[in-house]
């Protein structure tokens, strides 16, 4: 049973929005569409900021979860990390799209799929680098990464 203190994070919400990421960035890789990769990053980004503004997650409170056809996965866990681990993907969408309008496209198409290898790391394999990033950064005593892992 859980205690008051303990925090829950749908973990289906954030599936989702891993899935979205995966499937947009690399439709915007195949259509070569910068403006698409930037809309993702924005997407990301706004998340991160504003969590209940986070689009991708609503589409799945809003439209999957009520009609089943995604069940929630709520579990103990801190939020922070998670939210840290998107920022971290949307700034890194952010330098590819100013690498792709600086004529870059090798950078700017790599950085992408850097962050669609570690969205997919995270899906499919429950993996989230950029939370083992947040927890190593708390461990070091950095300030802003305040959360301790859960036991």
């Amino acid at each position: 049973m859980s205690t008051p203190k303990e925090r829950k994070v749908d973990h289906s919400a954030l599936r989702v929005n891993q899935a979205f990421i995966i499937s947009l960035s690399i439709l915007a890789f195949v259509l070569d569409a910068v403006w698409l990769a930037a809309f993702v990053g924005l997407v990301m980004l706004v998340g991160t900021a504003v969590p209940r503004l986070s689009l991708f997650k609503r589409i799945y409170q809003h439209g999957l979860r009520p009609t089943g056809l995604v069940k929630p996965d709520v579990i103990v866990d801190n939020p922070e990390p998670h939210r840290f681990a998107q920022g971290f993907g949307g700034v890194v969408v952010a330098l590819a799209v100013i690498a792709l309008a600086a004529g870059l496209p090798l950078l700017g198409w790599g950085l992408v799929w850097l962050v669609v290898t570690l969205a997919a790391l995270n899906l499919f394999l429950g993996f989230c680098a950029g939370c083992f990033v947040y927890y190593q950064l708390n461990k070091l005593g950095l300030p802003g990464f305040r959360v301790k892992p859960i036991r």
